[in-house]
Order: C-alpha cells, then sequence, then structure tokens
C-alpha cells in the first residue's frame, strides 16, 4: 500500500508526479490547509518549506515519519517535538552555498560602492557634472574580511575574498579549522578581536539560542566606523534596532541584509537608510539552486519513507529508536 505525503509548499509539476509515483500525493495551497488534511488520515512525509512546523500545527499527524524541508535552515521547524515523536527531519544543504556565497559578495561590493544609493540617484536626475568624494565608495580588494561562521557557506564567501578579491581572511567559530586556515591563510580570532580588526564582516552561522541576538550595540561598537557588515544567515542573529542606530550615526559605515527579524518585512526603519543594500531574502533564490534544492528534498522523502537512509538528516537519532 501506498505511503500518504503531502506537499506543503510549491514543488515543480514533474516532481510531484515524481513522488506521485511511489505515493499518494495531497497539495496543499495554504498552511490553514494542513490540519483538514492531517486530521483526512495517515500521512507519512510532509515536504515543503517556509511554514511554522510544530507541536500546534502537527497535533492532529498520526503516522508521520518524516518531514523533509526544502531548505539548509530548520529554525521553523520544532525539532523537539520532532524529536518527542521520533519524526525524522531532513534538509538540503551543500546545493545552496554557493549562490548564497556569490550573493554575500553582491551585498558587500554593493554597499561598499553604493550601488543600490547611487542608482536611485542617478535614476533622480542627479547626475550633472563630475562626482565628488561625498558619492565615492570604498574598495573591497587588499581589505580584511571577518567570517562569523566558517562552515561551508562561510568558507565558500572566504574563497572568494582571498582569491578574488585579495583579502586577508579572519574568522571565529566553534572550534578552529587548520584545513581551510592553510587554504584561505585564515587566521582564528575571537569574536571581539575579528571584529575590531576587520573591514567586511559576514554573519553566516545559523539561528539557535546562543546565536540569538550575537550581534548588538555592543558589538556593532567594537567595529571599525569605516567597516561593513552583511548577514546572509537568519534574521534574528541581529539586533535591528542596533543596526539602525549604528547606520544612522556612522558608528559603522554601511550594511547588506538578506534576512530580518521579521519577515517578510514591511514599514520598517531598515528603508529610511541609504547606506544599507537590503534584498528579500534570496540567498538560494536562484532557478539553478532552488530546482537543486527540490529535487534533494523529494529524494530526502523518497529514502526515508522507502526504507533508505535520507543522505542528509538534521536529526538521525530518531532513526535508532
Amino acid at each position: 500500500m501506498k505511503k500518504n505525503v503531502v506537499v506543503f509548499n510549491r514543488l515543480a509539476p514533474d516532481l510531484v508526479d515524481r513522488l506521485a509515483a511511489s505515493f499518494n500525493v495531497v497539495q496543499l495551497a495554504s498552511s490553514a490547509d494542513l490540519p483538514e488534511a492531517l486530521a483526512a488520515g495517515p500521512v507519512h512525509g510532509l515536504i515543503g518549506a517556509g511554514w511554522q512546523l510544530g507541536r500546534t500545527q502537527l497535533a492532529a499527524a498520526v503516522g508521520l515519519e518524516v518531514v523533509s524541508s526544502i531548505s539548509v535552515g530548520y529554525d521553523n521547524y520544532d525539532l523537539d517535538y520532532l524529536n518527542e515523536c521520533g519524526v525524522l527531519l531532513t534538509n538540503t544543504p551543500d546545493v545552496l552555498t554557493e549562490t548564497t556565497a556569490d550573493l554575500a559578495v553582491t551585498l558587500m561590493l554593493s554597499a561598499a560602492r553604493r550601488i543600490v544609493e547611487l542608482d536611485g540617484w542617478l535614476r533622480a536626475g542627479n547626475w550633472r557634472g563630475a562626482l565628488g568624494p561625498e558619492h565615492f565608495g570604498c574598495d573591497m580588494y587588499g581589505k580584511t574580511l571577518g567570517i562569523i561562521g566558517l562552515g561551508n557557506i562561510g568558507a565558500a564567501i572566504a574563497r572568494r575574498g582571498r582569491f578574488g578579491f585579495g583579502m586577508r581572511v579572519l574568522y571565529t567559530s566553534n572550534s578552529p579549522k587548520p584545513a581551510l586556515e592553510q587554504e584561505l591563510g585564515a587566521a582564528f580570532r575571537d569574536m571581539d578581536t575579528l571584529l575590531s580588526e576587520s573591514d567586511f564582516v559576514c554573519v553566516v552561522v545559523p539561528l539557535n539560542e546562543h546565536t540569538h541576538r550575537l550581534i548588538g550595540q555592543r558589538e556593532l561598537g567594537l567595529m571599525k566606523s569605516s567597516a561593513i557588515l552583511v548577514n546572509v544567515a537568519r534574521g534574528p542573529i541581529l539586533d535591528e534596532a542596533a543596526l539602525v542606530e549604528a547606520l544612522s550615526t556612522g558608528q559603522i559605515r554601511a550594511a547588506g541584509l538578506d534576512v530580518y527579524e521579521q519577515e517578510p518585512l514591511a514599514d520598517s526603519p531598515l528603508f529610511g537608510l541609504n547606506n544599507l543594500v537590503c534584498v528579500p531574502h534570496i540567498g538560494s533564490a536562484t532557478h539553478e539552486t532552488r530546482r537543486a534544492m527540490a529535487e534533494l528534498a523529494v529524494q530526502n522523502l523518497e529514502q526515508a519513507l522507502l526504507g533508505e537512509t535520507p543522505l542528509h538528516m538534521v536529526n538521525p537519532q530518531v532513526r535508532a529508536v
């Protein structure tokens, strides 16, 4: 008998068809439809991204074996509850490493060269002669790049900085990374030292109880007044109110953000800052990468429900219970 799968966010028709070859598949248009779908009968697998799933949302679930997330981060899921219920959570790391690193460098360059600000200035009809120092940006080449979290994405950003822009690379992490230090000529620093020495600081750590509000008023105060901060990790890692203050007063030069404390972002004081580049959580938003993530999530789901071992398990311990 085929197991039952619920697709709780967008999945390409051909991938839905692929799942339908092995499972009974139901697609949901809204998170409001989830309780009814769960109550209709046993649901063995869920696949999608972007929805909060925990005790409240999954209260009616019967027979649930796996949640396959089309994402790397899993802060939308109540992992403790999934562990309690013996539900496997899978994710899609690695396939978005390079494109997220590309975006981080894009934000650094855009903030450094004031791309968004000067684009608006030009379109407003203000270019009437030679530009003066008040319109100048700053170089990225040869500067010091500080990476907070030298995982796969952090290392990919560091490679671009070191080999593409001749940057000196500093990093802070849970533990030293000797192989990457040798490859990149990188140096380990504690957080405070990294903030005070870096010209560009890039945040690439996962969100958890230890990293929530990791960068706040004190940390911003340690940075150079000429420094640029970029966050491509998760919004709550950064205290946005403190960042607004730091950018407004010139405590730091500029910032680039892909993620925010509240998403979607609307009516934010961030929008009034000329020295901030902000984009709507597009770290993995390329056609190629989103497709690769969806394919990997489908593979994870298939393997979990057909008795195989998925490649990427967030809580593999539940399989041993």
